[in-house]
C-alpha cells in the first residue's frame, strides 16, 4: 500500500544526507583550495579598511547550473 507520509520522509532524509555530504564536501575542499571557488567573474569584493564584503555571484551561478544540471538527469532516469 503507498503511504505518501513515508515516502516524504524519506526524500526529506535524503536530502538532508545530501546537503549535510555537500556541505562537508565543500569543507575539505576549502581547505585544501579549490582554483576557481569564489574568484570566478562576478564575484564582488569590496576591502575597506576595517571591513570586508565577499558576495560570489558569479560562483553562486555557476553552483546552481551545475545541480540543475545533476538534478535534471537524475530525474529523467
Amino acid at each position: 500500500m503507498f503511504d505518501p507520509l513515508q515516502h516524504m520522509g524519506k526524500f526529506l532524509v535524503m536530502i538532508g544526507l545530501l546537503i549535510a555530504g555537500l556541505g562537508g564536501l565543500l569543507m575539505l575542499m576549502r581547505s585544501s583550495g579549490i582554483p576557481f571557488f569564489g574568484k570566478l567573474p562576478g564575484d564582488i569584493i569590496i576591502q575597506r579598511k576595517n571591513f570586508t564584503f565577499y558576495f560570489p555571484l558569479g560562483t553562486s551561478i555557476l553552483l546552481s547550473i551545475i545541480l540543475t544540471l545533476i538534478l535534471y538527469l537524475i530525474s529523467r532516469r
